[in-house]
């Protein structure tokens, strides 16, 4: 239980306050760029956006630099904001992480579980049943935005802390369900190079270069190691020198990612990979249990597992609900979970690489539930009554 001194603290840090702007921001951002690659997918210029994202450079394509090199830059910030959350923000106390991780144990088990029940009669398509598990803060915090002071400054850190803790069961699953055979002489590599970065904190080296440095001989050797290499930011971000201090040099790198990632790496993933052509879609292409299961384990596994987990933790005392906020409010911002776009469309290349047929089918799937969840979350956010103070 939260003591009365945390009940009455002021409801944001500015640390807090300013990630959740540039979260925000960056959600609109992500928006526009996401219509934009559909709209030019099906338009006359499609055969050239196809055909740019195939263009080889240094013996990956473009798309490939971006899904494993780009997002190897997201998923440090993810780490670093995971460790900087554990160590001494929202989730540094029991009582601050109950109600986000039970809530995201809640929105990542029963999504996985719908996607599970569609595709239940064909074990290849079975591998996608993390895809709807996933929450895109970015998109939904932007969706936040746009509603205002309709929603209470408590629900927007529950809502953080929850997708943080859901990026968190999303690195997990990565490294333990998709990875493919193993390279023994990389991996021994990988290993190297992360004793010595551990190795540097140790011996209390707090400059970034030597850790920037490693970080990209890291991410080579994870390239070659059959580990997905986006996985080597979340390992150099563990090793970066941490602390409460504005100076320390995890919250200087933190700081100094967080608009880049926001505003550049991010929209140029959503941009290459929301576009998906259109061109004979039909219902029955719509009804395919792959798409079904996504679109459903979004829109309907994800409010469901998010919402009754925090209502039992808090029926059962475990916790407290969050501040100011009414139940009506917490089920509009458990709606919102289901907006996995940036996550959920990776986990999907993950799942079934190389295969175009079952990719249209994913994106289809995560375009629809998280179009319905932020649709339909932010309509429950603005008709919902506020909590009497």
């Amino acid at each position: 239980m939260k003591s009365a001194q945390n009940r009455n603290r002021p409801p944001l840090s500015a640390a807090i306050r300013e990630f959740l702007d540039s979260e925000a921001s960056g959600g609109l951002v992500l928006m526009a760029v996401a219509a934009l690659a559909l709209l030019i997918a099906n338009s006359p210029l499609a055969e050239g956006y196809f055909h740019a994202l195939h263009i080889d450079l240094g013996g990956m394509s473009m798309l490939h630099w971006i899904n494993d090199g780009l997002m190897a830059v997201f998923f440090l910030l993810v780490g670093l904001e995971i460790k900087r959350e554990f160590q001494g923000g929202e989730l540094s106390t029991w009582g601050q992480r109950a109600l986000p991780a039970f809530a995201a144990l809640g929105g990542m088990a029963i999504p996985a579980l719908v996607y599970v029940w569609f595709n239940r009669h064909n074990s290849q398509t079975l591998a996608g049943w993390a895809i709807p598990s996933a929450t895109d803060i970015a998109f939904a915090l932007g969706i936040l935005a746009l509603l205002g002071n309709r929603v209470p400054p408590s629900l927007k850190v529950f809502l953080a802390a929850l997708a943080i803790i859901d990026d968190l069961g999303a690195v997990i699953i990565i490294a333990l369900f998709y990875t493919a055979s193993i390279d023994t002489v990389a991996m021994s590599a990988v290993g190297l190079v992360t004793l010595t970065l551990v190795a540097l904190n140790l011996a209390g080296v707090k400059r970034l270069a030597p850790y920037v440095v490693l970080g990209v001989v890291l991410w080579y050797f994870m390239l070659k190691s059959g580990i997905h290499a986006t996985l080597s930011g979340v390992v150099l971000a563990l090793t970066i020198p941490g602390g409460t201090s504005d100076h320390a040099p995890m919250r200087v790198l933190e700081h100094a990612l967080h608009k880049w990632v926001a505003f550049v790496i991010v929209p140029v993933f959503g941009f290459a990979n929301a576009g998906v052509s259109l061109a004979g879609l039909s219902l029955a292409s719509l009804a395919e249990p792959v798409t079904l299961g996504i679109a459903a384990g979004l829109f309907i596994g994800k409010q469901v597992g998010v919402f009754a987990a925090a209502r039992l933790a808090v029926a059962f005392g475990i916790t407290e609900a969050p501040r100011d906020a009414s139940w009506v409010q917490v089920y509009g911002v458990s709606i919102l979970c289901g907006v996995g776009f940036t996550m959920s469309l990776f986990i999907g290349l993950l799942a079934f690489p190389g295969n175009e047929a079952i990719d249209t089918m994913v994106k289809i799937g995560v375009l629809t539930g998280s179009l319905a969840s932020g649709l339909a979350g932010a309509a429950v956010l603005m008709l919902a009554p506020k909590a009497k103070q």
